[in-house]
């Protein structure tokens, strides 16, 4: 029982009957005073009607004539005499001041409290002299109305019940199709995929609807992207590991001669490397999805670093054969963490010289452009088609593409790169270099 009143359902169908109920509850006591007043005013008209006919009435003299014509079973008669004498059924209920107004040849249609009883009084002079009075007792003129206040309460009490029972089929139909969808979340989240979801209901619980489909086919490209990932990486680490381990059962074997120890020694520190730059774009990417990534703004004049990038790399690009430069025009000031922007960049102009053949050029450059500064790195290289640009970033999508037709890396650094331009407040795109390979673009805000 508590569990339902938790429920959405059991909530809706409670908040409904409430305000059904505060609705009845203040439409039942306006209604009964309206009918009332109604009846008050009803009765003071029927009242006044028949005093003005009895008092107009020339063959009215005494008070027997008068109780003969009386106006209603519970209505109250009195004869004001020209004394001032008050006789008849009603006379208590006649006060001194309408005995006064009617001696003084004035009608008197009022509502007064007489003995402690309210009272509606019409009063006329009559020709013979003094007054005819009629009298009717609040109470029991309400007292009249009784039937029709409780015929408005049993109304109003069907139109609660309808009330109730209305608010409870439209928390059915709300939470219905959000109960089917929590299901559907805890199958999504129990690993299952391509579960159906029901969108009936109001607009807005289709709408979760839909957004709860659309995740189950990010969540199923996504884990299909990643199942993907990890089988490239797991083949190309077997790889260098098939040759370490080959290399190390040969060694502890003794089957390699003295003279070829030294190229053994070199082989496995290559693929130790290779191996090594693996883990590190692994670990880097890793670092970059979580919250403890750490970024340590300060003003940096790229045009600076840009040079220092191509001093470090001489010894990489000189023995290639590849031109590498730099082109900037002044200072690029830019608020940005130098050491992860020098990263950034690195991982960029390693890629380029990847792709760059022996004779072409790799430029790096920057300028100012619509308040930011813009940093490029272009290379001479193949370059890239429009579907590959739209999807350069994607983990592994370039590398799995050219493994077998150019130097690839480890299908990372680009996504490495694109993740750490957002980190440091900046965007980086894809798109094709004058010289005729690919060029990537660092919009970094200007400081």
């Amino acid at each position: 029982m508590r569990r339902w009143l938790r429920s959405l359902h059991a909530r809706v169908t409670l908040v409904m009957a409430v305000v059904a109920a505060i609705a009845t509850v203040v439409a039942g006591l306006v209604g009964a005073q309206l009918i009332r007043s109604a009846a008050v005013d009803q009765a003071r008209t029927d009242l006044a009607r028949a005093a003005t006919a009895l008092g107009a009435s020339g063959n009215v003299t005494d008070l027997a004539s008068l109780r003969e014509q009386a106006f209603g079973e519970a209505g109250r008669i009195a004869l004001v005499q020209p004394d001032g004498a008050v006789s008849g059924a009603g006379r208590r209920l006649v006060s001194p001041e309408v005995v006064k107004k009617v001696l003084a040849g004035q009608s008197v249609s009022q509502t007064e409290t007489v003995l402690g009883v309210l009272v509606v009084v019409e009063a006329r002079p009559i020709a013979a002299g003094g007054g005819l009075v009629l009298a009717e007792p609040v109470s029991a003129v309400t007292q009249a109305a009784g039937p029709l206040v409780a015929r408005l309460l049993w109304a109003l009490l069907i139109g609660l019940a309808a009330a109730v029972l209305g608010g409870a089929l439209v928390a059915r139909w709300v939470a219905k199709p959000l109960v089917r969808m929590a299901g559907a979340a805890r199958r999504l989240a129990g690993g299952e995929r391509g579960v159906a979801v029901d969108g009936g209901g109001p607009a807005e619980i289709a709408e979760v609807s839909k957004a709860l489909a659309g995740l189950d086919a990010s969540l199923t490209s996504s884990e299909a992207r990643q199942r993907e990932f990890l089988l490239s990486i797991s083949h190309e680490m077997r790889t260098p590991l098939t040759a370490l381990q080959g290399y190390a059962e040969a060694l502890a074997d003794g089957i390699i001669p003295p003279a070829e120890v030294p190229g053994v020694g070199r082989t496995l520190a290559a693929e130790t490397e290779r191996l090594d730059h693996f883990v590190r774009d692994l670990l880097e990417l890793a670092r970059l999805e979580a919250d403890d990534f750490r970024i340590d703004a300060a003003e940096v004049d790229a045009a600076l670093l840009l040079p220092a990038v191509v001093e470090a790399w001489r010894g990489v690009w000189e023995p290639a054969g590849v031109a590498v430069r730099a082109e900037v025009s002044g200072p690029l000031i830019v608020s940005t963490d130098a050491r992860r922007l020098r990263q950034l960049l690195d991982g960029l102009v390693e890629n380029a010289l990847r792709a760059a053949h022996r004779g072409a050029p790799v430029v790096l450059a920057g300028r100012e452009e619509d308040g930011a500064v813009v940093l490029e790195v272009r290379d001479g290289g193949p370059g890239l088609s429009d579907e590959d640009l739209a999807r350069a970033f994607d983990r592994g999508v370039l590398r799995d593409r050219y493994a077998g037709e150019r130097k690839v890396g480890t299908g990372l650094g680009l996504s490495i790169a694109s993740r750490l331009a957002a980190r440091l407040g900046g965007r980086l795109s894809a798109g094709r270099a004058p010289e005729g390979g690919a060029a990537f673009s660092l919009r970094l805000p200007r400081a």
